[in-house]
C-alpha cells in the first residue's frame, strides 16, 4: 500500500475523477452524479432492505467480459439461492455469468474461522480476473462473531485489512452488511468513500423503503431521506427534489382560461401561467367539474395536460368528463392528456412527483390537475403523511418551477365560517378559489369567492353558480346579502352589483 501512495503522490498525471452510472435510476441524481470509479463504498442496511439487489444492479451495469464484475458471499445465502432470486429482475442478463459476471462463495471457509485463507481466495480472484467492480456479502456478519473459532480482533483485523486491501486495488468496491449505529467505530467506515444507508419502516399495513448518503467523498449528494422501491427492474430511488422556483411573477408571463365563462374576467383575465391554483370546497360542490372545464380550455388552446386523480379509476373520471360533454378520451388518444391512477396505500410524494414529472416532459404539459389534495394524501404511506405538507410544498414548487400550472381540488367540511383548504396548505398556493353551500329562500345553492390571488387583482364577491349537464355556469352576485360565510346569509336592502362584469371598486390587489 506505502509502495502504490508513494507512486501516485509522485505522479503529475493524477487518474481523472470518473463516475460510474450506477444503472439505479435516481441514484445518480442523489449521489451528485454517480458513484466515483475506484471507491470503497459500504451499503448498509436490515435484512430486506434491498441492499444485495442494489449492488447487483449495479454489478450489471458496469461489469464487462474485459472488465468483469465480481461478487462474492462470505456468509449469507449461496450463490445458486441468490442466482435463483435476482435473476428474476429486468437489470440481470444470464448470458453474462460467468464472462462480464463472476460469483465466488466463500461461506465455508469463513465458517471455518480461517480468515487468513480467505482473504488469500479474495486476493487470488482478483488477480485471476482483473476486476473492474467487486461486491462483498455479507462482511457486516462478521462484525458481530458469526465466524466459527474465530476471536473478535480477529475479524475486526480482517475487516480492516480486507478494507484497505480494497482501497489499493485499482477497482470499485461495495461492501454489504447489516450494520448497527455503534459499528461506524469500525476503521471499515472511516476508510470508505461513501456510505449508504438503507432502511425500512412497517407502519400498519404498508412497508415504505428509503435509502440515505451518510458519506460520499467528492460528491455534492442530496441530503435526506429519498424513497426507495423494490420493482421488476430491480431498485427506484426517488430523490428528495427541493423547491428551485424561478421568478414566480414575470410581467410577461401569460393568462390561461379557466374554461368556465365569467370567471376569467373576475380574476382579471384567468390565471397567471405557472401558478398554483387550489379550489376548495365540500363534497358535491362541483370541483371535479371545475378541474376538468380548466384541462378542456387548456386543450383547446392547443397545449398538453396531465390529470393525477387518486379517488376514482381513469375510466370513469373520463366517462364523467364525458357525461358533460368533454371529449377527454380524444386528447388521451392523440397523447395530449396523461390522466395518472396513483391509489396504493404505501404511495410516496417524490414516487408521485416522479410519475407526473415523466409525463409532462414526455407530452409537453402546461397544465397539471391533482384531483385531490385530499385522496393523495389518504394514498400515502401513513410514514409521509407526518410531513405531508412539507412533501407537498416540494412537489408544488418543483413543477411550478419548470412553468407548469398545478391546479388542486381539496375537500373541506362546511362550517360556519370561511374555511379555505382544511389541509394548512393555504401558504403553499398563489391563488385559492373556495366554493361552499349557502341556504337562500329554503332553497340550496352553490357560491364561490376568490380568496387569494398573489400579486393580481381580483373580485372579492361572492358568485352564485350552477352544475349544469354542459359544466359550470356562473350566475350574479350574492351582494345584496350578508353572513354568505355561515350558509344563512341574510338579505339587506341594497343596490344589487353587477351580474357579470366586476366594477374597479371590486377589484381588490392581494
Amino acid at each position: 500500500m506505502t509502495k502504490l501512495a508513494n507512486r501516485i503522490v509522485a505522479r503529475r498525471d493524477l487518474p481523472p475523477f470518473t463516475l460510474l452510472d450506477t444503472g439505479v435510476p435516481g441514484l445518480n441524481e442523489v449521489l451528485g452524479g454517480g458513484l466515483p470509479e475506484l471507491s470503497f463504498n459500504l451499503i448498509t442496511g436490515e435484512p430486506g432492505s434491498g441492499k444485495t439487489t442494489l449492488c447487483m444492479q449495479f454489478l450489471f451495469a458496469n461489469a464487462t467480459a474485459e472488465r468483469p464484475g465480481l461478487f462474492i458471499t462470505l456468509l449469507g445465502e449461496t450463490s445458486l439461492k441468490m442466482l435463483r432470486y435476482q435473476q428474476r429482475f429486468s437489470f440481470f442478463h444470464p448470458e453474462e455469468v460467468g464472462t462480464a459476471v463472476h460469483f465466488l462463495n466463500l461461506s465455508e471457509e469463513a465458517l471455518e474461522g480461517d480468515l487468513e485463507v480467505v482473504m488469500q481466495r479474495i486476493e487470488a480472484e482478483v488477480r485471476r480476473l482483473g476486476p473492474s467492480v467487486v461486491v462483498v456479502d455479507s462482511f457486516g456478519s462478521l462484525l458481530h462473531g458469526e465466524v466459527g473459532g474465530s476471536r473478535e480482533g480477529s475479524v475486526e483485523r480482517f475487516v480492516q485489512q480486507l478494507a484497505l486491501q480494497l482501497t489499493t486495488w485499482e477497482i470499485t468496491s461495495l461492501l454489504i452488511g447489516e450494520y448497527e449505529t455503534q459499528d461506524s467505530r469500525n476503521p471499515a467506515f472511516a476508510v470508505a468513500d461513501g456510505i449508504m444507508c438503507l432502511t425500512q419502516a412497517v407502519d400498519r399495513n404498508s412497508v415504505v423503503r428509503k435509502l440515505q448518503v451518510m458519506k460520499a467523498r467528492g460528491l455534492a449528494h442530496m441530503p435526506g431521506l429519498h424513497t426507495l422501491k423494490l420493482t421488476d427492474d430491480g431498485v427506484i430511488v426517488y430523490p428528495r427534489v427541493s423547491r428551485r422556483r424561478t421568478d414566480a411573477h414575470a410581467a410577461e408571463r401569460k393568462r390561461l382560461g379557466t374554461g368556465i365563462p365569467g370567471l376569467d374576467e373576475l380574476m382579471n383575465g384567468g390565471i397567471t401561467a405557472g401558478d398554483s391554483v387550489v379550489l376548495a370546497g365540500p363534497t358535491g360542490s362541483g370541483k371535479t367539474t371545475f378541474a376538468v372545464q380548466f384541462v378542456a380550455e387548456g386543450l383547446r388552446e392547443g397545449e398538453a395536460a396531465v390529470i393525477a386523480v387518486f379517488e376514482e379509476h381513469p375510466e370513469i373520471y373520463l366517462a364523467r368528463a364525458a357525461a358533460m360533454g368533454t371529449m377527454l378520451k380524444d386528447a388521451v388518444d392523440t397523447d395530449r392528456l396523461r390522466v395518472i391512477y396513483l391509489r396504493p396505500l404505501d404511495l410516496s410524494v417524490d414516487e408521485t412527483l416522479q410519475e407526473i414529472r415523466e409525463a409532462v416532459e414526455q407530452i409537453g404539459a402546461t397544465r397539471v390537475v391533482i384531483d385531490s389534495i385530499s385522496g393523495f394524501e389518504m394514498a400515502l404511506a401513513p410514514t409521509f403523511r407526518e410531513d405531508f405538507r412539507e412533501s407537498l410544498y416540494r412537489l408544488i414548487g418543483t413543477l411550478t418551477s419548470i412553468g407548469v400550472t398545478i391546479y388542486s381540488t381539496v375537500e373541506v367540511v362546511e362550517q360556519e365560517r370561511l374555511q379555505i383548504t382544511g389541509q394548512g396548505v393555504s401558504f403553499l398556493t398563489d391563488v385559492i378559489l373556495s366554493q361552499r353551500f349557502v341556504e337562500i329562500e329554503g332553497e340550496l345553492r352553490k357560491a364561490l369567492v376568490i380568496v387569494k390571488m398573489r400579486g393580481s387583482n381580483h373580485s372579492r364577491d361572492f358568485w352564485a353558480y350552477e352544475s349544469t349537464s354542459t359544466g359550470i355556469v356562473l350566475g350574479n352576485t350574492l351582494r345584496e346579502y350578508d353572513r354568505v360565510v355561515t350558509g344563512l346569509p341574510v338579505r339587506q336592502l341594497r343596490a344589487a352589483g353587477p351580474s357579470r362584469d366586476p366594477s374597479p371598486k371590486d377589484l381588490s390587489d392581494s
